[in-house]
């Protein structure tokens, strides 16, 4: 650790976080011990904290009062995490219709946030001073997982156009003091392009952190102008917010020299896993208590595909409990070689808009699908949309090395994986648009949120 990372880690950063009334310094601390506890010390405070989540809950967000006393529920009688079945999930469709009656009486500070709303229409929540300390805290311990800390060099390909207009002269001076550089993910020209890799080259940062596919947008765009990007001394590649595809990761790892490290989790849920040196996905057990729930809502075991559903403890000014995050995973059984009792994610097979489904009722994930356009000549940017089980169109950006017969190819695998009887309509365009947040999807199902 270089002198100036280890007073940007240990004043300059507790500083901007004291000034902000935040406890991330205090919280890290905990959680820098507590992620060495075996499975029962983690759940004892699993259950602690729940009680405590719920009795407030009960106390002062009127939601909860309501809902407890409809349904003959006592937060005072939990003595066990499973008591949480006795709770009926929490999907965005009530927090749209009970917003302001989710918001604790007692909360100071609420931020307002919202998320894209790809999948349909956005999501408006609300975030106390308690949420954001744990989730800075849980991302500042797995970043020391592999070797950096804040104030290392960062670079930061993140937001959308409206995130980084908000960026007032103490952010940036924070910015600059923690050495990070922010790069917009949603302006992604040849010319933009160049620039990015002229800036990571003339930083060298320690880590990158942003979107899967913007990491590898830039990866590719250096490899197709045959400049090196693994001479920078890069330890880490941070990505999240997306699902993170296995030819994405080889991308980034061979252009940049460096390992990557996936994140789980999103606005609404918070820092849910997040992956060690050792490849495993360690939730952040003391904050977040995780699910998965089959289609009927029933909860599955370890090994079993289905809804992650999350209750965030520590969100008792706008309480997140069950929540249904719309996205299917599977939960781990088996202990990480790095000695940490976190329990584990197995696999996240990505958003139940993620999985598309064959005219014969087979439901398949959007992968299926990529394949086929992934790897052609030519093939710059797709995007595979699933109307209905007799559409599907895909939207595609190529190059001057495209053989148009591949289109007849494109239409045969897109019907031999969905059905003779689909309709495939392609549409050229000159670029496939990002979502307003940056990010990029691959595949998206307008059908009704199915599980494989």
């Amino acid at each position: 650790m270089s002198i100036y990372t280890a007073i940007a880690s240990g004043f300059l950063f507790p500083l901007h976080e004291r000034l902000k009334h935040h406890s991330t310094v205090k919280v890290f601390r905990a959680m820098e011990d507590s992620q060495w506890w075996d499975e029962k010390r983690l759940k004892e405070l699993q259950l602690t904290r729940l009680r405590e989540l719920l009795q407030h809950a009960d106390s002062h967000v009127p939601y909860y009062r309501e809902l407890f006393k409809r349904i003959g529920f006592d937060p005072k009688g939990v003595t066990s995490l499973a008591d949480l079945k006795r709770l009926p999930l929490l999907a965005k469709a009530e927090i749209r219709a009970h917003t302001e009656e989710l918001k604790a009486d007692d909360a100071k500070g609420l931020a307002r946030f919202n998320t894209g709303g790809s999948s349909g229409e956005p999501l408006i929540f609300f975030i106390g001073s308690e949420r954001v300390s744990h989730d800075v805290a849980a991302k500042w311990r797995a970043t020391r997982w592999w070797g950096v800390d804040i104030g290392d060099p960062e670079i930061v390909v993140w937001g959308s156009p409206i995130e980084l207009g908000k960026q007032d002269r103490i952010k940036a001076l924070r910015d600059r003091l923690l050495r990070t550089r922010l790069l917009p993910a949603f302006e992604m020209s040849e010319p933009k392009l160049d620039s990015f890799i002229a800036e990571i080259r003339a930083m060298r940062p320690k880590m990158l952190f942003g979107y899967p596919s913007a990491l590898a947008h830039i990866a590719e765009h250096a490899k197709s102008r045959k400049i090196r990007m693994d001479d920078l001394g890069i330890r880490v590649a941070f990505v999240t917010s997306e699902a993170l595809y296995d030819h994405q990761r080889e991308t980034i790892s061979t252009v940049f020299g460096c390992p990557v490290a996936n994140g789980y989790g999103g606005r609404d849920a918070g820092f849910i896993a997040h992956q060690c040196p050792s490849g495993s996905m360690h939730i952040t057990a003391e904050d977040i208590i995780v699910e998965i729930m089959d289609e009927n809502g029933q909860p599955l075991p370890a090994g079993r595909s289905g809804e992650i559903v999350v209750t965030h403890l520590a969100t008792r000014d706008f309480p997140f409990i069950r929540y249904r995050t719309g996205d299917v995973g599977v939960l781990d059984e088996k202990p990480c070689p790095c000695g940490r009792g976190l329990p584990l994610l197995k696999e996240i097979q990505g958003r139940t808009t993620d999985f598309v489904v064959a005219q014969d009722g087979t439901v398949m994930h959007g992968l299926a699908l990529i394949y086929i356009l992934r790897d052609l000549p030519g093939m710059k940017q797709f995007r595979i949309i699933q109307e209905s089980l007799d559409l599907v169109r895909i939207q595609m950006a190529t190059d001057g090395t495209f053989d148009e017969t591949s289109c007849h190819s494109i239409e045969a695998g897109m019907k031999k994986r969905l059905g003779q009887d689909v309709t495939v309509e392609i549409e050229r365009m000159a670029e496939v648009p990002k979502e307003a947040s940056g990010k990029f999807r691959y595949v998206v199902s307008r059908l009704p949120a199915r599980r494989a």
